[in-house]
């Protein structure tokens, strides 16, 4: 976390503190991770999205009451040929999204048995996108530095083969 006091030039203060996570968007190929979180970052929707290579890094962040909390998205490949390198990106990460086609229902009883957050959203339309990242955003600890590459990082990983936490939110403008 950093502290800062600064004020906006409408005189409201600025966030206390800046918070960082990262976050990992997981699925099959073509459910529609990429759109997804190029909706949240950039407030755009393409028909045709390519197919991501590997995976993509892009930031975001999200404003809090006092606390600004900066994620740091890694969006994973879905195809089989990526699957190989998917733990690398999602070492360390404090938050997945499972992303996943709506006509699979199953996800919803998954997640009322494991407790997790459950949203159904559309890039397209931006239907609870934003709100994906902050209900995320406030189901961090904001308590402790977060630094996604060290041992923080590390110890508060997202586990997988365990429950995990699935969080989603929204985005203050910026």
């Amino acid at each position: 976390m950093t502290s800062r006091s600064t004020a906006r030039p409408n005189g409201q203060p600025q966030a206390s503190k800046i918070c960082q996570f990262k976050l990992v968007l997981l699925g099959e190929s073509a459910v529609g991770k990429s759109s997804l979180v190029l909706r949240f970052v950039k407030g755009q929707f393409h028909e045709y999205q390519e197919s991501t290579i590997g995976a993509a890094f892009l930031t975001q962040s999200v404003c809090l009451d006092d606390t600004t909390v900066k994620f740091e998205i890694w969006d994973t490949a879905g195809q089989e040929r990526y699957h190989s390198l998917a733990p690398m990106y999602y070492r360390g990460a404090q938050a997945a999204i499972v992303v996943y086609d709506i006509t699979n229902q199953e996800a919803q009883a998954y997640a009322d048995d494991n407790s997790l957050l459950f949203m159904e959203t559309s890039a397209k339309t931006a239907m609870n996108v934003n709100d994906l990242f902050l209900a995320i955003a406030k189901k961090l600890p904001k308590s402790e530095p977060q630094n996604p590459g060290g041992a923080a990082g590390r110890s508060r990983g997202v586990d997988l083969h365990e429950q995990s936490q699935q969080n989603k939110s929204q985005c203050c403008s910026n």
